[in-house]
């Protein structure tokens, strides 16, 4: 698996994503935010869906729907699999402002994506 935030990271996401397009016409942008990771490394990503087609990219997005604000050790802990977006939610694990229905657009598209493995490189 790749480091996670690399631009491999970002690719190997990328191409899962530009393989599986959605039944739906839903459109929607979230932004995963985190503000105690290595200056290194970004502090933002957007998952975005636009017509069917998911896509994540490096940084925030002024238009996003929703915006979920969390540690960056929980951060790779959903990147790597290991933590739920919906338990997160509900243990209080990160704060969402905005459209919670984008987030549970965004969590079930990542898992119709990735098939719902764990060893995914899904955010």
């Amino acid at each position: 698996m790749t480091e996670f935030l690399s631009a491999d990271w970002f690719r190997t996401i990328n191409e899962v994503l530009a393989s599986r397009t959605l039944e739906s016409n839903d459109s929607w942008r979230v932004v995963f935010e985190w503000n105690d990771g290595p200056s290194s490394t970004p502090h933002a990503m957007t998952l975005s869906c636009l017509g069917g087609v998911v896509s994540i990219g490096v940084g925030d997005h002024l238009a996003a729907d929703a915006l979920v604000t969390l540690s960056f050790s929980d951060a790779k802990a959903l990147a790597a699999g290991s933590l739920d977006v919906a338990e997160a939610l509900r243990a209080g694990r990160f704060k969402l402002r905005g459209d919670s229905k984008a987030v549970v657009e965004m969590a079930n598209a990542l898992r119709t994506a990735f098939g719902g493995t764990s060893e995914s490189p899904a955010p």
